[in-house]
């Protein structure tokens, strides 16, 4: 897959689950405190759901960075390094991040 077109899905995941994440946490119709942040933590589901968002933020942003990055022509020869780099680090933010979030859960 082309690198503008995993950047053009990830955007459109992005609208979904930015959305989603707007509504539940910034516009609730109540007050929202950390003990309804860890009822919602404690469900799987929303675990998926910010995971996959986790994922889908990392596609975008090293995607566009490694777009900006390559855009002159004159460094070809380090595209893949770029790319490799990339690579590296969206899996440690990937691995970092699931990790987190699997380990949050409220206290007993």
């Amino acid at each position: 897959m082309r690198i503008f077109q995993m950047q053009r899905y990830s955007a459109i995941a992005l609208l979904f689950f930015l959305t989603i994440h707007m509504i539940v946490v910034h516009y609730p119709p109540f007050h929202i405190d950390f003990d309804r942040i860890l009822e919602r933590m404690d469900n799987p589901l929303w675990k998926l759901i910010d995971i996959l968002f986790l994922f889908a933020v990392l596609v975008h942003a090293l995607t566009g960075s490694y777009m900006v990055l390559t855009d002159v022509e004159r460094f070809n020869r380090i595209k893949r390094v770029l790319a490799g780099a990339a690579i590296v680090l969206g899996l440690w933010a990937m691995y970092y991040g699931t990790m987190t979030i699997l380990a949050f859960s409220p206290p007993t």
